[in-house]
């Protein structure tokens, strides 16, 4: 692809070219052609796509479980939320057949193991031994030279050992073209077959994923089911009731290290209640400006809980040193309040201002920056109404 700066508009950005050749390549009815990003993180997929592994779990024949999935394939393709899904598995690649004769390998005295053996090292190689020349270890393969296996005729110039003599393979081996799959894949012991899915644009993974379940649910017979692979195995088993876990034991740690320092349980509560106003805020703010609910979001979540901590604990540091010295409550929660919102004002308005560039960026990695950008905003808006001059620390 062109630089950033030669890429001007919607239609040229990644995803844009990506769909126009994927539709230029369905006109190909010969072959299946289609494009897909790489994936983010090495050595979780090949693609940028969600990995499903598709399982059979009733043991049945694999015509029948390739049927099965592609009506899936068909129903998920009807979601608003998917682009493509597809799966490069084939039932009718061509292949052939080896019979071996076992009653004629017996009357010869020959295994039909052997005669596997040497097929395979005639036709496909095998390693022999090794051997040193000028220093250097060599491996010697066993191959027959590829004019000499071309067809069926060929196989009675292959020779298999019986005792002292050597038997042609044309007289136990019977060959035929048939179709089938090219590979045979298996996941947790069950029969599989692998199915990537491309979320639509302005749709997050998790909400393909729901898409899937449901999808799942109405077209999968009992005995048929699905597993994730790649970074979408790992998304799937850290997101959701995971996610809400960690942010109670944020709130309860917060709430009783704030225990701690004050010496009470009902003073941390002013604190702690700040919270769930905070996030309120912030899951709103992120509907506004259309953004999902990623790892940026979350890891801004989290720490925004500190920071709305901290906030109250200021104002709860000024409040409690005024009550102490014998003013009512409401005038020293005023009071605290009041001595910081010059503090506060500028140090929110610096940083919103310093992070526009951020939220706006363009070019590469852009995405991310938006994200980033609008959390930090997000947080320093959130500074402000709780009262506090501290600068976001994320910044």
């Amino acid at each position: 692809m062109k630089p950033w700066d030669e890429r001007k508009g919607a239609e040229h950005t990644a995803e844009a070219v990506l769909g126009r050749l994927n539709a230029q390549f369905a006109q190909i009815k010969e072959a299946q052609i289609f494009c897909f990003q790489t994936g983010m993180i090495p050595g979780y997929g090949m693609g940028n796509s969600i990995e499903l592994n598709m399982q059979d779990k009733t043991g049945g024949d694999m015509s029948v479980f390739f049927g099965h999935v592609m009506n899936f394939l068909g129903a998920l393709n009807q979601r608003p939320e998917v682009a493509m899904a597809y799966t490069s598995y084939a039932m009718n690649f061509p292949q052939i057949a080896v019979d071996v004769d076992a009653a004629k390998c017996k009357r010869a005295g020959i295994s039909p193991s052997d005669v596997l053996a040497a097929l395979g090292s005639y036709c496909g190689g095998s390693y022999v031994s090794n051997y040193n020349e000028f220093g250097k270890v060599y491996r010697v393969m066993l191959q027959a030279s590829p004019e000499y296996r071309l067809d069926e005729q060929s196989l009675n110039n292959m020779y298999v050992r019986n005792g002292s003599e050597m038997a042609p393979l044309g007289q136990f081996v019977t060959l035929k073209s048939v179709l089938g799959a090219e590979v045979a894949k298996r996941f947790n012991l069950y029969s599989s077959i692998n199915v990537n899915v491309n979320a639509q644009m302005g749709y997050s993974s998790g909400e393909v994923q729901n898409a899937i379940k449901e999808v799942a649910a109405q077209t999968l017979p009992v005995g048929y089911g699905y597993e994730y692979g790649g970074i979408a195995r790992e998304e799937s088993q850290s997101g959701g009731s995971q996610t809400v876990f960690i942010y109670i034991i944020c709130v309860v740690l917060i709430y009783l290290i704030l225990s701690c320092l004050y010496e009470s349980f009902l003073i941390p509560l002013a604190v702690i209640l700040s919270v769930p106003f905070g996030l309120m805020g912030s899951f709103l703010f992120a509907k506004l400006f259309g953004l999902e609910n990623n790892i940026y979001l979350q890891t801004g979540v989290i720490m925004l809980i500190g920071l709305l901590a901290k906030t109250a604990i200021l104002i709860t540091e000024f409040a409690v040193e005024r009550r102490r010295r014998g003013m009512g409550i409401i005038e020293s929660a005023y009071s605290a309040a009041q001595a910081r919102l010059r503090p506060i004002l500028m140090t929110v308005l610096t940083m919103i201002f310093g992070m526009l560039p951020l939220m706006f960026a363009t070019g590469a990695g852009a995405n991310g920056n938006s994200k980033l950008g609008t959390r930090h905003i997000r947080t320093c808006a959130q500074l402000k109404e709780t009262g506090s001059g501290i600068v976001c620390p994320k910044c």
